[in-house]
């Protein structure tokens, strides 16, 4: 790794750490709200696409105001329990892995307006499909806009700090409430609702905090696992 490379992630890992410690706080989260919007689109995503890989139908994404939100799927009452789990660990995971990809994009010019093509397209596609709340339909076409806007007329050195970017910021979505990722519960929409690691505990026992932590080390794997190749020399 270059001397430049190892500032570019120097300095991607240090906005990583900042955002997840900005949206602790509520200033934070209301400097970053329409990458809080994004990384509740991320997740929320992660377990549509969970339930469609699954055989299972993927039905509406709700985002509320306070950056929180919920995918609803169509299930069979009599599912098996690794479905339900598998489902759950998509919200964390899927962005994650998403994430790891569109870092990875950027060591070809070419590969980056791709990917910022296909996640800008995702955004818009997404919220004429799936997305049934105000807060969703102000905040991601636009953003999905811009990215399109970032992909077919911006210089590649901003395309390639740009996907680098959304990459991290997919990865670390799942700590944009660090809080809930290790309790068996939450507030969504104002209402309490079961954790993802609760719901995985449910399907396939040991406790919340362990599958916290597991989906942690994971991300952080493929966190940095996508630096090691992005900035290979």
């Amino acid at each position: 790794m270059t001397d430049d490379h190892r500032q570019r992630a120097q300095v991607l890992g240090g906005i990583a750490l900042a955002s997840v410690l900005a949206w602790q706080t509520a200033l934070g989260s209301l400097v970053l709200y329409p990458f809080t919007i994004l990384a509740t689109w991320f997740h929320e995503m992660g377990h549509g696409i969970g339930a469609m890989l699954t055989g299972n139908q993927f039905e509406r994404l709700v985002i509320y105001a306070d950056g929180s939100g919920v995918a609803q799927s169509l299930r069979p009452v009599d599912g098996l329990a690794l479905t339900d789990a598998v489902i759950a660990a998509s919200g964390p995971l899927g962005p994650a892995i998403a994430g790891a990809l569109l870092i990875v994009s950027s060591r070809s010019p070419k590969a980056t307006r791709i990917a910022l093509t296909v996640l800008g397209a995702a955004l818009v596609l997404s919220t004429a499909i799936w997305v049934r709340s105000l807060v969703g339909w102000l905040v991601l076409p636009p953003l999905g806009l811009a990215i399109l806007l970032i992909a077919h007329g911006l210089s590649p050195q901003i395309q390639k700090f740009a996907i680098q970017l959304l990459g991290v910021q997919a990865c670390i979505s799942v700590w944009k409430q660090f809080g809930y990722l290790f309790s068996p519960g939450g507030l969504v929409g104002g209402q309490m609702q079961r954790s993802d690691t609760g719901a995985i505990a449910d399907a396939l026992l040991l406790p919340y905090w362990f599958w916290g932590a597991s989906i942690s080390a994971a991300i952080l794997a493929l966190l940095w696992g996508s630096f090691r190749t992005a900035f290979r020399s």
